[in-house]
């Protein structure tokens, strides 16, 4: 039997009904549309008038009377005046749809990556922050990181910035290896690649975790704002120390936190020493104290790489010597021991007799040794004795002589330093990457923060005596003669170079005192 056609009407209704849908969403919208400042100002008057029956609500009841009595006085004096009503209507409307107005929503906690981020970092400290016998453990597989992540903030990209972790007081926080595994566990955790710090409140079983912000690599040699015996090494975080000099970077001109090293006879570090891999910028370093300190005195620098780093210093006003061979380098600092005991034996005099000290020894002599390791190892081949055994006399008596000494040396030649330069040189300087075991070792403490494995040259860490490890970024002063070198930087080096013209009253070390053999 043959099947009859369903009717029209029947087989044909989705179509009509989804363009009457279609119809029906696009009236809606127009309408929303057109009325949506009806809508505002509908939204803000309920919400007026909620809260003035809030307000009446609060009201005692023997304040209600006094209250309507002043209401009534108020819309009577403003139905008197010439366009009352009409400005009242205009007020009330524009409170209304301020009131009413669409607000974006408050962020108020953590979306869901960064909840599961949370979650991962509290889980992988549980083994670490947590013991069987704890009848309550605040970190447990499974538990809630909200009670033990207190305040937490993310970057654009999700990850953590800074952290607040509460722990059980039975973590041993008090043991160094202990807090490194921590440390080591939130690095690896938070994502690799950033300098992080970390604060531990012992007494409040606390532990902050903060995103450090890398410190500016723009800033070039300049003259810096600074007196007679503070040379400016680099430059660090802003809450790290309690004073700022201006400083030009780039075209612009800002406060920077200076890393001051003061000398003098009253400094308690008045030598320094800083290590570095090669490239990590010791040189640099070297060579912007060497352009500060021809301000107020003079240079005697001695070059162990010969690779003629320091050229553009020879000859000029205030640089005694650039020695880069292993006799004049004996004959330099020979006659520095001598400058040395001479200008104690001046200071002496002077103090006994009760007069001033002579002129002749109030300006400081600056020592400047790179890598002077390879020096020791050419003299034991020729039977020569090492160029480090004449800074004894500098070493210990240049507080009172007016002689700094400087001493730059890489990490694999650190055990060809003799134990003068090793217990005198008490202001540290650590540059380039290195392991937090390392830096301990030159710094005497491990740095506060967890040092990334690729740095910029001239990043790394300072410590002046006994104080606090400081992050440093020391300031571009490349060699002017570097083909590699930036013009900006160059004329930057160039500019504050002294004139190319030697004192009459100066004699290089190298004439007065000639090398033997």
């Amino acid at each position: 039997m043959a099947r009859r056609p369903l009717p029209r009407i029947l087989s044909s209704t989705s179509v009509p009904i989804a363009r009457s849908r279609e119809i029906a969403r696009t009236a809606a919208d127009s309408a929303t549309d057109v009325l949506h400042p009806l809508i505002t100002i509908s939204r803000g008057l309920r919400k007026i008038a909620a809260a003035l029956r809030g307000k009446w609500a609060a009201t005692p009841r023997e304040r209600r009377g006094p209250a309507l009595f002043l209401v009534a006085a108020v819309v009577l004096v403003v139905a008197l005046i010439p366009y009352g009503p009409l400005l009242a209507l205009i007020t009330v409307m524009a409170a209304a749809a301020w009131k009413g107005r669409e607000r974006t929503p408050v962020r108020t906690g953590p979306d869901e990556a960064e909840t599961g981020r949370l979650q991962a970092l509290y889980e992988a400290l549980v083994p670490y922050f947590s013991v069987a016998e704890d009848p309550s453990p605040l970190f447990a597989h499974g538990g809630e990181w909200a009670k033990a992540f207190s305040e937490y903030e993310f970057d654009d990209a999700g990850r953590v910035t800074r952290l607040l972790i509460r722990y059980p007081a039975y973590f041993t926080d008090g043991e160094p290896e202990a807090r490194a595994r921590i440390e080591q566990l939130l690095h690896t955790k938070s994502g690799r690649g950033r300098e992080y710090r970390f604060e531990w409140d012992e007494e409040g079983n606390q532990l902050v975790m903060r995103v450090l912000d890398a410190l500016s690599t723009s800033i070039a040699a300049q003259r810096f704002v600074a007196g007679p015996g503070e040379t400016v090494l680099g430059f660090t975080d802003a809450d790290a120390v309690q004073r700022t000099v201006p400083v030009t970077e780039g075209e612009d001109v800002r406060d920077a936190p200076p890393v001051v090293w003061r000398t003098g006879p009253r400094s308690t570090e008045p030598h320094l020493l800083a290590v570095g891999e090669p490239g990590s910028g010791t040189t640099t370093l070297l060579r912007s104290i060497a352009l500060q300190a021809l301000q107020h005195g003079d240079v005697l620098v001695v070059e162990g790489s010969g690779t003629g780093e320091y050229a553009c210093l020879t000859g000029r006003r205030g640089v005694l010597a650039v020695e880069c061979g292993l006799a004049g380098a004996l004959a330099t600092l020979e006659w520095a021991a001598h400058e040395t005991e001479r200008r104690l034996i001046a200071a002496n005099r002077a103090r006994q007799g009760g007069h001033p000290a002579p002129d002749d020894i109030k300006r400081p002599l600056w020592i400047l040794l790179d890598r002077p390791s390879v020096f020791g190892h050419l003299a034991a081949a020729d039977g020569r004795p090492d160029p480090q055994q004449l800074l004894q006399t500098p070493l210990r008596h240049g507080r009172a002589a007016g002689v700094i000494v400087v001493v730059a040396e890489q990490f694999d030649s650190l055990e060809a330093l003799t134990e003068p330069v090793r217990t005198h040189t008490r202001a540290r300087v650590v540059l380039g990457p290195c392991s937090p075991t390392l830096a301990e070792w030159v710094l005497g403490v491990p740095p506060h923060t967890t040092p990334t494995t690729a740095v910029p040259p001239g990043r790394g860490y300072a410590r002046l005596g006994t104080g606090p490890v400081l992050r440093l970024q020391v300031p571009a002063t490349p060699d002017p003669y570097d083909d590699a070198t930036s013009e900006q930087h160059r004329q930057a080096v160039l500019d504050l170079l002294p004139e190319r013209d030697l004192p009459v009253e100066a004699t290089p070390p190298q004439q007065a005192v000639p090398a033997e053999g």
